[in-house]
């Protein structure tokens, strides 16, 4: 049996509030996206590495403690206006429903890095907002499709991966946990369902704020062709990646 202090640590790299606060601090003061991106990749794994040295299943009372941090954070999400902060809302609470799943162990480190492969691509989509535009909240009223069309695209699809949309990674991970927690934890199974409908509901939101209505034409501020290009070729490699993963988890 696992002591308590390792919980601890590993309620650290799989954050549970209030440990959670200390992640996503130290994401929001990174200034380079792709640091961002790294941190997004490497942090759940940490996490799955405690875990997977601990002797036998968490006890319940975590499992719970989990799925209330999951949905407090995808509650959370709804009211973000500024699309780093919600990614890092959407990656705490994806990561804390990894708890739930120790009966998989042997994959949990391929579900953590499931759910993050389609953060990581977001966040460096919205750095390219925040060199741009110097910053990617809704408040600045960008108005993308009309100001910046290929950008636009590229953030709707980048928003369209984190909400676990099908062909993307996270959405084969869900689907597995649905399917293997509803036959003996139908409540868990319950919660996973809810909280990708807040993702997909603050995701929506989002995109709203950021893509729909006008806004201020500004120079340089859409991608060029070229570019545009080398980021659908990512988006393709991430979406195959993602049934790669699902491969292995269904």
């Amino acid at each position: 049996m696992a002591t308590l202090p390792t919980y601890a640590l590993a309620a650290l790299f799989l954050p549970l509030f209030p440990l959670s606060i200390v992640f996503n601090r130290g994401l929001s003061a990174l200034r380079r996206d792709w640091m961002r991106a790294l941190v997004l990749l490497v942090w759940p794994q940490a996490g799955v590495w405690i875990l997977s040295h601990a002797h036998g299943a968490p006890p319940g009372w975590l499992n719970v403690w989990a799925a209330l941090t999951a949905l407090l954070y995808a509650y959370r999400a709804l009211a973000v206006r500024e699309a780093g902060i919600w990614i890092g809302f959407v990656a705490v609470s994806a990561w804390a429903l990894l708890w739930a799943d120790p009966a998989r162990s042997h994959l949990l480190a391929i579900q953590a890095l499931g759910l993050s492969l389609p953060l990581a691509v977001a966040v460096l989509v919205t750095g390219v907002l925040e060199r741009r535009f110097g910053a990617a909240h809704t408040a600045l009223r960008l108005g993308l499709a009309t100001t910046a069309p290929r950008l636009a695209a590229l953030f709707v699809i980048a928003i369209l991966a984190v909400v676990a949309t099908p062909v993307f990674s996270n959405f084969f991970v869900l689907v597995a946990a649905v399917a293997r927690q509803a036959p003996v934890m139908p409540a868990m199974a319950l919660t996973v369902l809810a909280v990708w409908i807040l993702w997909a509901w603050s995701g929506a939101r989002l995109v709203r704020g950021m893509v729909a209505g006008p806004g201020r034409p500004a120079a340089g501020a859409d991608l060029t062709p070229a570019a545009a290009w080398a980021y659908a070729v990512l988006f393709v490699g991430l979406a195959g990646a993602g049934i790669s993963v699902g491969g292995l988890l269904l």
